[in-house]
């Protein structure tokens, strides 16, 4: 279906090329002329992948300042911000800008992908004046790119489970009050476990048993802090930080009473259209997958290390699949917040049907008819040091209101594929970020850790059988 519809897309496109033309040593970036509207309703075959292919070119563009590139007046904040002083540095690695394109950091094992450590970045809380020009512990945090295969299949799990969420949360208050007592009420969905809360009478919850999640019991799947909620978000937050390039959804008069919030003399950046576009192509990457091509020796040690994996408890962070009812993906999306172009802000959403893409034949269902998602992972926060093991509790700077020791459980879809490990890419092996476990994660971690070393090298072997399928 693919072949067929880029097919009758270039043909399309062909047609529609002189109100695309320019000349060939512009140095502007076309990919920001392939598309100038949002999406809006269900999009199908040719209109869908025409959508794909502006968001794929999106990507990969290196944008340039004839295109608005550069913040001059602004920083890196999610938050739209002031610098203290004029900034005269194009790009920094420290506050940023510090990328052309998307795809200068997500590109291993190919764009999309994730990133070596040369491509890590250091995020500020975001709240405060974000302008830094050291590497210290004390000013931000060291963050490694993560790979955004199957983000869409993410961001559609954290949306039911959001909803699961707020639907115990409703029935609890509901019931508190007519019943004229606290209630606690366990905050359970797709087999994971948030804790509990305390529903009051009068509509007011006592939140102290919440666990892995904000108090507003909003899943957010991404980062390695699960402080971000969609990928429109993380886009609009991307686009600002690393390439100092607007969205109008969050830049422009409505939140900021100005076109021009960073001063560089480049007004409509990046349109609500473009934004589309990204999020639909970062959506419909194809899940990672197990790989049943493996050697006979490989085969054999995966299979091993996969029971093993299972026994020494690995599995109740990590969990292989979590259950989905629906593949249609709603772009704006129902949870976000000011400043991210929301469900609420528009009068139609554009629908992606997932199922379209030809990957969606190798999710296997359930029972119940639900899509199983293998993400190995449980979209839950989770304590990862303790007295002993501390390795991972090297932050200072807290993100997002999240402890600094406290990281949301990484998928381990893809694993094979995105060496090194850890939220810094400073974990050169397996064995090694395994052995990093503590917390919560440490009863686990010493079960391996006094195991056999063909019994560790087999639970290798599982984990490097799990990647990113690539042509």
């Amino acid at each position: 279906m693919r072949r067929f519809v880029l097919a009758c897309l270039t043909v399309s496109l062909a047609a529609a090329a002189p109100s695309l033309a320019q000349n060939a040593w512009d140095e502007t970036s076309p990919s920001l002329k392939m598309i100038d509207y949002r999406p809006e309703g269900w999009l199908f075959e040719d209109e869908l992948f025409e959508v794909l292919d502006a968001g794929e070119a999106l990507f990969e563009a290196k944008f340039t300042i004839l295109d608005g590139a550069g913040r001059p007046n602004a920083t890196q904040a999610p938050l739209p911000n002031r610098p203290r002083s004029l900034l005269t540095n194009g790009f920094s690695r420290t506050s940023g800008p510090d990328a052309s394109a998307c795809s200068s950091c997500h590109n291993d094992p190919v764009t999309g992908g994730a990133g070596d450590f040369t491509t890590n970045v250091f995020t500020s809380s975001g709240f405060a004046n974000a302008v830094f020009d050291s590497t210290d512990p004390e000013l931000s945090n060291e963050r490694g790119t993560n790979h955004l295969f199957g983000a869409g299949l993410l961001e559609l799990l954290a949306r039911e489970m959001t909803q699961d969420l707020h639907t115990i949360r409703d029935k609890a208050l509901v019931e508190a009050n007519a019943k004229s007592r606290p209630l606690e009420y366990k905050l359970e969905t797709k087999g994971v476990s948030f804790g509990s809360l305390v529903a009051l009478p009068g509509g007011l919850i006592d939140p102290s048993g919440i666990e892995g999640v904000d108090h507003d019991l909003v899943v957010k799947p991404f980062t390695q802090k699960g402080t971000i909620r969609s990928l429109r978000q993380f886009t609009v937050n991307a686009l600002n930080h690393h390439s100092g390039m607007q969205a109008d959804e969050r830049f422009s008069v409505r939140w900021t009473g100005t076109d021009d919030f960073d001063e560089d003399g480049y007004t409509g950046e990046i349109t609500d259209g473009q934004v589309s576009a990204l999020v639909a192509w970062q959506a419909t990457l194809a899940p990672p997958t197990q790989r049943d091509d493996l050697p006979e020796d490989w085969q054999a040690a995966a299979t091993t290390g996969e029971a093993l994996f299972q026994s020494f408890g690995c599995q109740s962070c990590h969990m292989t699949a979590l259950p989905l009812n629906s593949l249609d993906f709603h772009d704006p999306g129902p949870f976000d917040g000011a400043g991210t172009l929301g469900a609420k802000d528009v009068e139609r959403v554009a629908i992606y049907d997932l199922s379209l893409m030809d990957w969606a034949e190798t999710l296997e269902k359930n029972e119940a008819g639900q899509f199983m998602v293998p993400l190995f992972g449980d979209l839950k926060r989770h304590l990862m040091t303790d007295a002993d093991v501390n390795r991972l509790g090297n932050e200072r700077v807290v993100q997002g209101f999240v402890d600094t020791n406290v990281f949301i459980t990484a998928e381990l879809w893809g694993i094979g594929s995105t060496a090194p490990y850890g939220h810094r890419n400073d974990i050169t092996t397996l064995d090694e970020m395994i052995l990093a476990h503590g917390g919560e994660a440490r009863a686990s971690r010493d079960q391996y850790d006094a195991a056999s070393k063909d019994d560790q090298s087999a639970i290798i072997a599982f984990l490097k059988s799990l990647v990113i399928q690539h042509d």
